[in-house]
């Protein structure tokens, strides 16, 4: 590999890419927990969006984030009203607007996400001393927003 810091990034972008595309956290927390994955991964991604976006979002806004269409938002909004994730509220001054919104169901699955991936990040950065860590996460924070800026991206 090159010292390049530029060809470092964006070969390690491809492998966290590659990394996401393979499931490889939910394949990861079957393995230590013995259980199923609870959710269709996909549908963790709107969770995920939805939550990052706060309360009252719509399908466009989740299509946006994901960086899909309006109508394969729309099926993957379906999907996760039928099986209790997402719950469709009436929007009082547009009645054309349907915003959704996580449901207990939603928010116990995404703590408990929240916790494996944040588990795993910290064995990742087993023996990283506190200031490597903290600069890890500012340097990748601020990476994301200006990608974000760049490619014109939600974040």
């Amino acid at each position: 590999m090159s010292d390049d810091p530029v060809e470092r990034v964006e070969r390690a972008m491809v492998a966290i890419r590659r990394g996401q595309t393979r499931r490889a956290l939910g394949r990861l927390h079957s393995q230590r927990s013995g259980a199923d994955v609870d959710v269709d991964p996909t549908l963790m991604g709107v969770l995920d969006a939805v939550e990052e976006l706060g309360g009252g979002c719509g399908v466009g806004d989740i299509a946006a984030a994901l960086g899909i269409d309006q109508p394969r938002a729309s099926r993957l909004v379906a999907r996760a009203v039928e099986r209790d994730l997402l719950v469709r509220n009436a929007d009082q001054r547009d009645g054309r607007r349907t915003p959704v919104a996580l449901t207990a169901t939603a928010q116990r699955l995404l703590a408990r996400a929240h916790r494996f991936r944040r588990e795993v990040f910290a064995e990742a950065m087993d023996g990283w001393s506190d200031a490597d860590r903290a600069a890890f996460a500012r340097l990748l924070g601020d990476f994301v927003a200006s990608y974000a800026r760049i490619t014109g991206q939600q974040r």
